[in-house]
C-alpha cells in the first residue's frame, strides 16, 4: 500500500485517532486525506503485531468507525486538535 511521506508527529496522530472509538474513518480522511485501506496499512507498519492485531479485533465491524452506521450525530465530541465532523 503507497503511504504518503508523513512525519512521526502526524503519524502519531493519526494512530491516535485510529484508536480512539468514536473518531471515524472518514475523519481521519478529512484531516490527512488517508483512507480506510490506507491508515490499516499505516497501523500494520507502525505498531507490534500483536498490537496491530488488537486494534483491529477491537475496530473490525464497529459502527462507530463509519460515519454511515452510526446511530447518532448530535452531542458528538470532538478533540481539540480533530478538524471536520
Amino acid at each position: 500500500m503507497d503511504l504518503p511521506d508523513l512525519d512521526s508527529q502526524t503519524i502519531d496522530r493519526i494512530i491516535e485517532m485510529a484508536w480512539e472509538d468514536r473518531t471515524t474513518f472518514e475523519s481521519i480522511t478529512l484531516q490527512f486525506g488517508l483512507l480506510e485501506k490506507q491508515v490499516i496499512a499505516l497501523m500494520r507498519r507502525e505498531m507490534k503485531a500483536s498490537s496491530f492485531r488488537m486494534w483491529r479485533k477491537r475496530v473490525s465491524g464497529r459502527k462507530t468507525k463509519h460515519a454511515q452506521q452510526r446511530d447518532f450525530i448530535a452531542g458528538r465530541f470532538h478533540a481539540k486538535n480533530q478538524k471536520g465532523s
